[in-house]
């Protein structure tokens, strides 16, 4: 018999299929040869059930049904690709042995086993682990299969994890938004999260900002300028600072000391995906899903880069020689045939511990590129692929080597303190873009971490020769009294939170869960982005520019939390503990029977605290719009109902949505925020009369504008039907909602692609019971 290979997506399989089945038949959903028959999952086709999958009771959401918690957990379709389902299981009666090919991780391992455990697939297993796309390695992965078996503790540790997301996002969030009369999405790793966010607009709004004065002196010796800031206690009186400045204007003055020390800087470490995400936010303002959606484009449509949800930033020994076959390719590549040609091979290897450190990689080595030259980028897939093909290519230069200089000069008694940071050797940092600025700039500064004085004594940095001579004098030129402001923090970026998610765990006291969250910190590498993007999704944040803001919601949803004393829900703490006991079971040092059966308590405990809260005041939810109008701060500024599967969100998050298990939020899933967001696609704030009746079966509801989008009157009964008004890129009009409703599509739209041209397409109403629309 046949063995059947089943990968993660379309994509992945046909990669597959074209190394170990090259003369596969195409039947569309499955290739089929000789050997072996390839076909896949799109993302999650089998998910945990919903509560009223259990008990239609549950459609509503009563305190007295809480807390739910299943003896056994139900799986439940994903209805949007049962077709795909059902091919897999017919496939399976032909053949005697199956393939893991899903991404190896935890998740991959996930989505597999509710396959095979949905389809009840009897057939012994082998697992493929890889980490990248390319003919070698995938023909090497099927040459070293190993037993599905060996991986049973990581299948237990990922079921657990889906699981104990299911209970706490299900019960928390009912039992909040029950309890408080509006909808508060809770999540283990959302919720720590949205408390980063609240206690630094906490920190900006409580700021006092205070003002003083830095004196700041030009020197001249010998027609070599410099400059220094003057050395004392913080000037706060406006008349003392301009009498210092005028003290010292115009007078000679001696270097008091000079001391001069010589200091490397070493390439940058390769990237995982969280650095990756950061450096794309910091240089191209791409959102975290977004630089997320490249890179997985660049993996899985283009090859041209290693597995991208990792979460380290080394390789192992069995890496290197690819890494020499990568360079090779790079030689040949027109954009960084230079660079490539002037790296030295040498660099890399076994013993250089800043590149190799088996150590230090677990499932997934750094992210690389791969020998296979890529084409047809479009500019964003360069812009990314570009930073992964020069963090490598650094890796083969020497370091940046500076001359680091520190003067003092004394002018009437009044010392002024300079710093210069002299460029010897540029090193790596021309393999950087923009060459002439690399020149200037110098090591990574943590300027939020800053002392204020400190920041205020600027660094010199020198492209040319710092040139005095110590014994000679020197001469004031112009002392100016400048006027400062002390800062508050910085409002979070994606860039910065993504780096606060991963280090959340830095500051815990006990030193056997900030142990255990060193390498993880809140979420995964590979959830971060799906968790940023939730809170925007159910309202919680909103962006400004680049800067993240927390709304009033998001205030009120934190201070309810902590208030109900279960402040572990806002904690990193709770996700310290349950990230350092998953890896135990992962491992198959810890049971998850009994951790599961703590998680059911802690949600139990949930449910009893928040009954006892006293309500939130009226008003607690509604914000300030700009014409002074008070609405419901409900949903995200823009609900994305899409059509596409906001891939990596592994958290349980809400309530409802809690039945998928948390690889994707599917748009097709009736989640708790739909739920908020249909209250303000519902809402009465429109005056328009009802358009037509709802098509969800059995509803007797009417459709009705909201602000952001076309919801059913009767959402408060349980429906779940909404069309966002915000589309791919386009906004749904009261013609085109009728269009979809009476005939199931609107009329033929032009639609922009990646690449700039565009293509005629037009939206189709996929579900009437919950509004989810295609482009076909």
């Amino acid at each position: 018999m046949k063995t059947l290979i089943i990968a993660e997506k379309p994509d992945m399989g046909r990669t597959i299929a074209a190394v170990v089945e090259p003369k596969a038949s195409n039947k569309r959903t499955y290739l089929e040869g000789d050997r072996f028959i390839i076909t896949w999952a799109i993302g999650h086709l089998v998910t945990l059930a919903e509560p009223d999958q259990y008990d239609a009771r549950y459609k509503k959401w009563n305190d007295q049904d809480l807390p739910i918690i299943p003896q056994t957990f139900k799986l439940w379709p994903n209805a949007r690709t049962k077709d795909q389902l059902k091919t897999i299981g017919e496939l399976a009666k032909r053949c005697g042995r199956l393939v893991n090919a899903c991404d190896a991780g935890r998740e991959g391992q996930l989505i597999f086993h509710l396959i095979r455990q949905y389809l009840k697939l009897p057939q012994p297993t082998d697992r493929l682990w890889i980490s990248d796309l390319t003919p070698e390695t995938i023909r090497k992965g099927f040459d070293t299969l190993r037993s599905d078996e060996e991986y049973a503790p990581l299948t237990r540790a990922a079921r657990a994890r889906s699981e104990a997301d299911w209970l706490i996002g299900m019960n928390a969030s009912r039992a909040f938004t029950i309890r408080h009369k509006a909808l508060l999405s809770v999540g283990r790793v959302q919720t720590p999260v949205l408390a980063l966010l609240y206690d630094r607009h906490k920190e900006i709004t409580a700021f006092q900002s205070d003002m003083y004065y830095v004196v700041k002196a030009s020197f001249d010796q010998s027609g070599f300028g410099y400059s220094g800031i003057w050395q004392g206690d913080r000037l706060t009186d406006k008349a003392k600072a301009e009498t210092l400045a005028a003290k010292t204007q115009g007078k000679p003055g001696i270097i008091k000391d000079y001391q001069t020390a010589e200091s490397k800087e070493y390439p940058f470490r390769l990237h995982d995906l969280t650095l990756l995400q950061r450096e794309a936010n910091g240089r191209y303002g791409y959102s975290a899903k977004k630089t997320l959606d490249i890179a997985q484009a660049l993996y899985e449509k283009h090859k041209a880069i290693t597995y991208p949800r990792t979460n380290s930033n080394y390789v192992t020994e069995e890496n290197l020689p690819v890494m020499q076959k990568v360079l090779s390719m790079l030689q040949g590549n027109d954009t960084y045939r230079e660079l490539a040609n002037g790296a030295d091979r040498s660099r890399v290897h076994k013993g250089n511990k800043a590149v190799c450190n088996p150590a230090k990689v677990e499932d997934h080595h750094a992210i690389m590129p791969t020998p296979k030259r890529p084409s047809g980028l479009n500019p964003e897939e360069q812009n990314i692929y570009d930073m992964i093909v020069r963090r490598f290519l650094s890796q083969y230069y020497p370091p940046a080597v500076y001359k680091n200089h520190t003067v003092l000069t004394e002018v009437e008694g009044e010392t002024f303190r300079t710093k210069a940071k002299e460029l010897l050797d540029i090193g790596w940092k021309v393999v950087q873009q923009d060459q002439a600025q690399t020149a200037k700039k110098t090591s990574k500064r943590k300027g939020s971490e800053k002392d204020e004085a400190e920041a205020d004594e600027e660094e010199l940095l020198m492209d040319k020769p710092f040139s005095i001579e110590p014994s000679q004098g020197v001469r004031c030129v112009k002392s100016e009294a400048h006027e400062k402001t002390t800062q508050p923090p910085k409002a979070y970026t994606e860039g910065t939170l993504l780096k606060a998610m991963e280090s959340a765990g830095k500051s815990m006291e006990d030193d056997e869960l900030r142990e255990a969250m060193k390498d993880t910190g809140l979420g995964t590498p590979a959830t971060r982005a799906a968790t940023i993007e939730r809170l925007k999704q159910v309202g919680y944040v909103g962006l400004t520019g680049k800067k993240l803001e927390i709304s009033s919601k998001g205030c009120a949803a934190i201070e309810l939390i902590r208030g109900a004393g279960v402040d572990l829900l806002a904690s990193p703490e709770m996700t310290g503990r349950w990230e350092q006991r998953l890896h135990q079971i992962s491992r198959g040092e810890a049971s998850d029977d009994q951790f599961i059966m703590k998680v059911k308590q802690f949600a139990a405990m949930i449910v009893d605290k928040v009954r006892q809260q006293r309500p939130a005041a009226p008003g607690t939810f509604e914000e300030r719009e700009s014409g002074g109008k008070r609405t419901a701060a409900a949903g995200a500024k823009k609900g994305n109902r899409t059509t596409k599967t906001a891939s990596g969100s592994r958290e349980r998050s809400t309530a409802a949505s809690a039945s998928s298990s948390s690889r994707a939020t599917s748009s097709g899933t009736r989640t708790a925020a739909a739920s908020s967001s249909r209250q303000s696609a519902a809402s009465p704030s429109s005056t328009r009369e009802p358009i037509a009746a709802c098509p969800r079966a059995g509803c007797h509801g009417q459709i009705i504008e909201g602000k952001r989008g076309f919801g059913c009157s009767a959402f408060r009964d349980g429906c779940t039907f909404v069309i966002w008004k915000e589309q791919q890129g386009k906004t749904i009009s009261i013609t085109m909602i009728k269009s979809l409703l009476e005939r199931g599509a609107t009329s033929q739209l032009t639609f922009k692609r990646p690449d700039g041209s565009s293509t005629k397409s037009k939206f189709v109403l996929m579900d009437r019971d919950i509004g989810t629309l295609t482009v076909q």
